[in-house]
């Protein structure tokens, strides 16, 4: 028995998550080669390694409340001085991500846990470098934007090697159809008319 780092992330798709990527490296940031592009539900959280079965039991729970949502990213912003970060801003999308984060981190939940800064949904572009080059990160990517139906999120963990790869994916939506309040029961198995 170990623990692992994990983390659970909406991703950004191609071709804009290598695009941002390769940008993030270009910018000089020695972690985005290890980091896919994407929006944080979780940030890197130490688990025991025999957790993962009920936390996956929980994602799949949280992503059968899960509807489809438009997503997109337009300009920058920046987390300086508190942190050291330039991202590119969700402008749609945002109310949802900070609905999922909550269900994700639920108190009741296996993952339940408080964050270091109040959650803000991001797309993060550089990363704990030099003034100079975050500055031109913030510059380079402010006229950048990016749209996609968002249907889903994934579970990654981080190697040893500090990369992080996906585990699995979890696409909103339940295969089987929660009763409404005051609607008559149905056979949930049978295709809505």
């Amino acid at each position: 028995m170990g623990t692992v780092t994990i983390g659970v992330s909406i991703a950004v798709p191609e071709p804009h998550g290598s695009l941002l990527q390769e940008r993030r490296a270009g910018f000089g940031d020695p972690a985005a080669s290890g980091i896919p592009t994407h929006v944080t539900l979780l940030p890197p959280t130490e688990v025991d390694d025999s957790a993962l079965p009920a936390i996956e039991a929980h994602l799949v729970e949280v992503a059968g409340t899960g509807r489809p949502f438009p997503m997109r990213l337009s300009g920058t912003g920046t987390f300086r001085p508190v942190s050291p970060v330039v991202y590119m801003r969700v402008v749609e999308g945002a109310e949802a991500c900070t609905w999922l984060q909550k269900q994700v981190r639920d108190a009741s939940g296996p993952v339940a846990r408080e964050l270091q800064f109040p959650y803000h949904p991001h797309v993060t572009v550089a990363h704990g470098i030099d003034d100079e080059s975050m500055d031109r990160a913030y510059e380079a990517l402010s006229g950048y934007e990016a749209e996609w139906p968002c249907t889903g999120f994934a579970l990654y963990e981080q190697g040893a090697d500090g990369v992080w790869r996906k585990l699995r994916e979890f696409t909103f939506g339940s295969p089987v159809v929660p009763p409404q309040a005051g609607a008559p029961e149905r056979d949930s198995t049978l295709p809505a008319r």
